[in-house]
Parts: C-alpha cells; sequence; structure tokens
C-alpha cells in the first residue's frame, strides 16, 4: 500500500496525489459477476430532480459482491484483487473448489493464493468469515452482519475496522468505526482484518474536474443562497449565515437527531466520539 505524488507538470497535477495501487493484480472484472448500474442523475421517476449535486460521470458497472459469505466450509482461492469503481475499497475475486467464482471485499493483507473459509471451525485469520461467537476477543474485524444471514453493513469502506471487546450470552460487544460501541447478537457473521486501501484517506483531488468524473456536480453553498431558498442566506456582504442547520431547519454540528425512543437504543453502550 503506497501513494505516489505528482510532478507538477500541470496546474491540476500540482497538489495531485495518486494510490498506487500495489496490491492490484488485474485490471480485468470477472464478466459473470458485472451487472449493469443506470445512473439517475438525481430524477425519480417522474423525471424531477429529487437530489441535487448528481449527475454526469463516467459509466461504470457494478461488481456483485458477495456480502453474506454463506459458502460454508468450501475453501476458496484468491486469484485476484481488483479496483471497484463503486467503492473505496478494494475486491478480491475468489475461486471456489466447486467451481464457482465470487467477489468479496478484500482485507489488508490479503494475498493471491490464499486460501480462505467461511462458517463453523474455521481459524481466525485474514479473509476468514466467523460468526461472533467463534472469534478470540480483541480481533480486529470487518464486514459485519447486524442480523443474521442478512450480510455485512458496517465497517465496509476502505481501511475501516471494528474490535471485539466481549461476549455476554447472546450478545457480542464490538466497537465500531466511529467509535460507538454497542451489542451486535453472537450469531452474526463477521471478516477477520481491517479492509484493504486504507491509504485511501491520503489521496487528494488536484482539481475539480475529477469530481464531474465521479458523478459530483458543483454544491452551492448555504450562505451564499437567498433567504427564500436556505435558513442560512441572505443578509449584506459576507454575512454569518446565522446557526450551521439544514435547508429544512434542523441545526447541525452537534445537534442529536436520533429518536429517544427508537428500539435499538438499547444496544448502544456508548454513542459515537463528537
Amino acid at each position: 500500500m503506497s501513494v505516489r505524488k505528482l510532478k507538477p507538470i500541470t496546474p491540476g497535477q500540482r497538489f495531485r496525489v495518486v494510490n498506487g495501487f500495489d496490491a492490484i493484480t488485474t485490471d480485468k472484472p470477472e464478466k459473470s459477476l458485472l451487472a449493469p448500474n443506470k445512473r439517475s442523475g438525481g430524477r425519480n421517476s417522474t423525471g424531477k430532480m429529487t437530489m441535487r449535486y448528481i449527475g454526469g460521470g463516467h459509466k461504470k458497472k457494478y461488481r456483485i459482491i458477495d456480502f453474506k459469505r454463506d459458502k460454508v466450509g468450501i475453501p476458496a482461492t484468491v486469484a485476484s484483487i481488483q479496483y471497484d469503481p463503486n467503492r473505496t475499497a478494494f475486491i478480491a475475486l475468489l475461486n471456489y473448489q466447486d467451481g464457482e467464482k465470487r467477489y468479496i471485499i478484500a482485507q489488508n493483507g490479503l494475498q493471491v493464493g490464499q486460501n480462505i473459509l467461511s462458517g463453523e471451525g474455521v481459524a481466525p485469520e485474514i479473509g476468514n468469515a466467523m460468526l461472533l461467537s467463534a472469534i478470540p476477543l480483541g480481533t480486529i474485524i470487518s464486514c459485519i452482519e447486524l442480523r443474521p444471514g442478512q450480510g455485512a453493513i458496517m465497517a465496509r469502506s476502505a481501511g475501516a475496522f471494528a474490535q471485539l471487546m466481549a461476549r455476554d450470552g447472546k450478545y457480542a460487544t464490538v466497537k465500531l468505526p466511529s467509535g460507538e460501541t454497542r451489542l451486535i447478537l453472537v450469531n452474526c457473521m463477521a471478516t477477520i482484518g481491517a479492509v484493504s486501501n486504507s491509504d485511501h484517506q491520503l489521496l487528494v483531488s488536484g482539481k475539480a474536474g475529477r469530481s464531474r468524473w465521479l458523478g459530483r456536480r458543483p454544491r452551492t453553498r448555504p450562505v451564499v443562497m437567498n433567504p427564500v431558498d436556505h435558513p442560512m442566506g441572505g443578509g449584506e456582504g459576507k454575512a454569518s449565515g446565522g446557526h450551521p442547520r439544514s435547508r429544512k431547519g434542523i441545526p447541525a454540528k452537534g445537534y442529536r437527531t436520533r429518536s429517544k425512543t427508537k428500539a435499538s437504543n438499547k444496544y448502544i453502550l456508548e454513542r459515537r466520539k463528537k
């Protein structure tokens, strides 16, 4: 894992920091695991814009990822580590012994030719998927389920990881990437190791056009809008714009919007850090 700083031969490259892509072993995706990915441009089914600042961008195909890891007890070999335009993490192509091929989120340190498994009675090694009930305490984990059989929904982005802190009865205590500590059922699945591409946070875009390639249109700051458009708009000159808040008037920067009566509150032992 490394990053490269480019020579400033153009203005857009002066501050550009790119990924070294050392971990990537091929640039040819597995055709059987590709699916079309139609862009909405922020429009709904009637053509009305419902999300601002979305549109354009390079054409992409979706890579079908196995988040459930439900091929229990069947060994798989890592065929390649690949780039995925739909996510910040790298993905790994697995060749199972029964002939099936699947993509998974690649963990940091996963090597081509390595054998990985999922299910019960599996060694807690990088890339293996196990139940929380079988993972040793203190282990770094990622791609965690919240409900048994749901598929991984937590700690999936580049460099993300959680830590298994304790087990008590049917619940395990997990410290999540946000800093939140919560209870998760021990019969939920998690993968050993942190997610790959931890250098993603060091990358520097270099120019505005690169955001357009990613499908992001220019975003208008609320303080430059008119009062009719946003609570922070209006005023003579560079007015402060009032307290930071959303377009609907909900305060930002520390105001808690989570419901006090939400059913899952009892599973959260410690809120994320402010």
